[in-house]
C-alpha cells in the first residue's frame, strides 16, 4: 500500500489538524511538525491490530534508530473526517510496541499513520495508511414482551442476551407528554430478564423498550417497542336499593358486578350523603343483600357497595349513594274528647296514620303536688277509653300511645287533666 501522504502533504495536514507538542504530549497547542526523512519509520509489515466495538489495539516492531525516543499516532474517522488525520497519541518510549486507541465509535472505519519521533520533536515520515474498523454493535435484545391486565403495574420480560459482553439493561418508557423516551430502570446482570413497573394508574396504556449495554457502556440498538395496558377497575354492583319501611333495620340489595373475578363486596355507610363513608361490612361474591341493624327509629343512612376483584382492585367509589331509612315510630294519636260523664272519665282519639293496631293508656293519679301514681292499660283496640275507677276531687292525667304491628310505639300525647267534682253535702 502506498503512503497516504508524503512529507509535504503530511506537514500541511498537521498544520491544520495536529494538536500536540511531541515532547510534553500536550494535545492542545497546534504546532508545525518537523520532518526528518532520515529517521527510521516503523516497518509497515510489522503493524497489526485487533478490534473491539469501541477500541482498537495495535502492535508493531520497534525501530532500531538510536535517535528515536517514541512514536506519534495519527488518526481519522473515515465516516466523518475522510482522510484528514490528527495526532491522537504520543508514545514516549521507543521500546513500547503496543497501543490501544479507546472510546471509538462502533462499526466505524478509521485510518491510522504512525511516525517515529526524536527527543527534539522531530518526526520521521509516517507509515503507509493503515485502515481498520471497529466491530459492530451487538444485536438488540430479542423477544421483549409487556404483560397487560396486571393491577397498577406492567411486567416487562425479555430473553437474556447471549453475548457475554452484556453487563446490564436499560428499560425505557415513552413519555407521551414530552414525546420522548425516558430511562425507567437500570437492570444489572446479563441473565436478568424481567422488570415490573408498578404504581401505575388503572386502565392506562404504556410503551416500553429494552437496550443492552456492555461492560464498556456500549449500547445495542433499542429493542422493538412493546405496549401493555394496566388492569381496569372492576365494574360496580347494579340496581342497589335500600329499604325505608323495616323496623330497627335497613335492608340493602343489589345485583352482582358483571366483572368475572369479583371475590367480595364491601358495604360503606355514612350519615351524610357527600362524605364520611366507612366500611361496615364485607360479604362474599355470592351474597347480594345485607341487613344493617339499627337501634333508632327513623334513622337515615347513605350506602355504597364496592366490588373487589381477586387483585384487590375496587370498583369506583365515585358513585351516587343510596339512602335507606329505618321505619319511624307510628304517628302520635290526637285526643278528640277528654271529659267527665256520669262519674266516669271518657277519652276519645283518632290516629293520623293507619299503622296503629292497639293503644296504651297512661293514667296518672295525683296523690299530692309532688307525688303521683301511674297505671298503664295496654292492648286497647278501640278509639275510646272509659275509666269508671275514679274518685271525686282527685286529679287524673291521661295520655295515649299508639302501637304498630312491629311493636314500635309512638310518642305519648300531651296529658289531658280530668277531675271528678266533689258532691257538696246537703245542709
Amino acid at each position: 500500500m502506498t503512503k497516504l501522504m508524503q512529507t509535504t502533504s503530511l506537514t500541511a495536514l498537521l498544520l491544520l489538524l495536529s494538536g500536540c507538542n511531541n515532547l510534553n504530549n500536550n494535545l492542545n497547542a497546534p504546532v508545525k511538525p518537523k520532518i526528518d526523512e532520515t529517521i527510521e519509520v516503523i516497518d509497515n509489515s510489522s503493524l497489526k491490530s485487533i478490534s473491539d466495538m469501541t477500541s482498537i489495539a495495535f502492535e508493531w516492531k520497534k525501530v532500531d534508530d538510536v535517535r528515536v525516543t517514541g512514536y506519534n499516532f495519527y488518526r481519522a474517522n473515515m465516516h466523518k473526517d475522510g482522510r484528514r488525520l490528527k495526532l491522537i497519541e504520543s508514545v514516549n518510549n521507543k521500546y513500547t510496541t503496543h497501543f490501544v486507541d479507546k472510546e471509538l465509535e462502533p462499526d466505524t472505519k478509521y485510518v491510522y499513520q504512525i511516525s517515529s519521533k526524536t527527543a527534539d520533536d522531530t518526526e520521521s515520515n509516517t507509515t503507509d495508511a493503515y485502515i481498520t474498523q471497529t466491530l459492530p454493535r451487538i444485536v438488540p435484545v430479542s423477544f421483549v414482551q409487556a404483560l397487560s391486565d396486571l393491577p397498577n403495574r406492567i411486567k416487562i420480560i425479555w430473553r437474556p442476551h447471549p453475548d457475554l459482553r452484556v453487563a446490564y439493561y436499560k428499560i425505557e418508557k415513552f413519555n407521551t407528554t414530552l414525546n420522548e423516551w425516558n430511562t425507567e430502570k437500570k437492570i444489572k446482570g446479563r441473565l436478568e430478564s424481567e422488570y415490573i413497573d408498578d404504581g401505575l394508574d388503572n386502565n392506562e396504556t404504556f410503551k416500553y423498550r429494552v437496550t443492552a449495554y456492555t461492560f464498556e457502556d456500549v449500547s445495542t440498538k433499542p429493542s422493538e417497542a412493546v405496549t401493555a395496558k394496566t388492569k381496569a377497575l372492576p365494574n360496580g354492583v347494579q340496581n342497589l336499593s335500600a329499604t325505608n319501611n323495616e323496623p330497627k333495620k335497613i335492608i340493602l340489595s343489589w345485583e352482582p358486578s358483571v366483572t368475572n373475578d369479583i371475590i367480595k363486596y364491601e358495604i360503606h355507610r355514612s350519615a351524610i350523603k357527600t362524605f364520611g363513608f366507612k366500611r361496615i361490612k364485607e360479604v362474599n361474591n355470592s351474597t347480594f343483600a345485607f341487613v344493617d341493624q339499627i337501634d333508632e327509629d327513623g334513622k337515615e343512612y347513605y350506602y355504597k357497595v364496592v366490588a373487589v376483584d381477586k387483585d384487590n382492585l375496587k370498583s369506583s367509589s365515585k358513585t351516587d349513594p343510596i339512602k335507606g331509612i329505618s321505619l319511624n315510630q307510628p304517628a302520635k294519636p290526637t285526643i278528640t274528647l277528654a271529659q267527665i260523664q256520669n262519674s266516669q272519665a271518657i277519652l276519645n282519639w283518632t290516629s293520623p296514620d293507619n299503622r296503629a293496631i292497639s293503644y296504651n293508656i297512661y293514667k296518672k293519679t295525683m296523690i299530692s303536688f309532688f307525688e303521683s301514681k301511674t297505671e298503664k292499660f295496654t292492648n286497647i283496640r278501640d278509639l275510646r277509653f272509659v275509666d269508671n275507677n275514679i274518685i271525686s276531687g282527685v286529679e287524673y292525667k291521661y295520655s295515649i300511645q299508639a302501637n304498630d304491628t312491629y311493636g314500635l310505639m309512638s310518642e305519648k300525647t300531651d296529658e289531658a287533666s280530668l277531675i271528678l267534682p266533689k258532691i257538696p253535702l246537703k245542709k
